[in-house]
């Protein structure tokens, strides 16, 4: 690029900007580190997309509509739809944002927060496939937050209730410094286990390919899974009636809008008491957990005393540059 073509940027204006087009979060991340810091579950780079154009990565946010959040139920289709909205709303304003930088005369390229590599995937449905890039880890070195017990992005605006997507590009402008401090208090809050459908949330660490069958209700692998019932069916009537049945009609609904496919269980996200958000507008509604059981409580005390004793699970250590320094018990 020639640099008489470009117009002089500051973070301050991107950022400025960003929020103009809708957005309610919003950090630049410096690609260089991001090349040097790969997450050890989620590997790709920003060279792994483009040769060009990645110096910088601007993580953009939006915000959950908090009266879906109040809803309890993890599998409510309202949720799925009003959340599908606020996913449009965010491609949207990454969008603007990039065809707003290249008329300063700096190219972008919108890293999506529902794509994952077609090119890794194994004919496996149940496979967990990782996104071009890890849009949680990227908003940590962006400065928008620290990761959760259950590897989520926790900011202080709004905990984990929102969605993330980012726009790469070249501009020289300055970076956003990550916290230090973890904004999750881990085990000893514990909120995100107690309240998972799935059980998947562990000591620092998710079983993701367990959790995509609750994030993506009626996303591909159970789209396979219906397909090969139909198949497999050698009554006439009843694989009629597979094919006209409820199950049909959710996955084809969900095709059409993204709704269940791109949005699906966010629980551990509703009920994190993190985020000014959560006392303000949540708490009263989603203070009980009905999920929680003995058992998970057992889990987290075995976890607790672990911590107390400075035994941090691998998973920990792996991840500490994302989670920052936790509270000493």
């Amino acid at each position: 690029m020639v640099s008489a073509f470009q117009s002089p940027l500051t973070a301050a204006d991107i950022k400025a900007k960003a929020r103009e087009f809708g957005v309610d979060l919003v950090g630049i991340a410096d690609g260089a580190v991001l090349e040097e810091n790969t997450p050890p579950d989620f590997p790709k780079k920003p060279s792994d997309i483009t040769d060009h154009d990645s110096g910088r990565v601007i993580v953009l946010g939006k915000r959950y509509a908090s009266g879906t959040t109040r809803i309890k139920r993890w599998d409510e289709r309202h949720k799925y739809y009003n959340d599908e909205l606020t996913l449009t709303m965010l491609e949207e304003a990454s969008l603007n944002l990039v065809y707003w930088l290249e008329d300063q005369g700096y190219p972008g390229i919108i890293i999506p927060p529902t794509h994952v590599d077609p090119w890794a995937y194994q004919n496996d449905p149940d496979e967990h496939l990782t996104t071009l890039l890890s849009l949680n880890h990227a908003a940590v070195e962006a400065g928008l937050g620290t990761l959760g017990l259950n590897l989520q992005l926790l900011t202080p605006e709004f905990g984990p209730r929102f969605m993330l997507t980012a726009v790469m590009c070249s501009v020289d402008c300055e970076t956003d410094s990550p916290m230090t401090e973890a904004l999750c208090k881990g085990p000893e809050c514990g909120r995100c286990l107690s309240t998972c459908p799935g059980d998947v949330v562990g000591h620092w660490t998710r079983d993701w390919a367990a959790c995509d069958r609750y994030r993506s209700p009626h996303g591909f692998a159970q789209l396979t899974d219906h397909l090969e019932n139909i198949f497999d069916e050698s009554d006439a009537g009843k694989k009629l009636d597979l094919v006209r049945s409820e199950e049909s009609f959710n996955l084809w609904q969900s095709i059409l809008r993204g709704s269940g496919v791109v949005t699906g269980c966010r629980r551990c996200q509703d009920v994190c008491p993190v985020g000014a958000d959560y006392e303000r507008l949540l708490e009263d509604a989603l203070h009980d957990i009905p999920e929680d059981t003995p058992d998970k409580q057992a889990r987290l005390a075995a976890m607790v005393d672990a911590e107390t004793s400075r035994e941090m699970p691998a998973e920990y250590t792996a991840n500490s540059r994302w989670i920052g320094m936790v509270s000493e018990k």
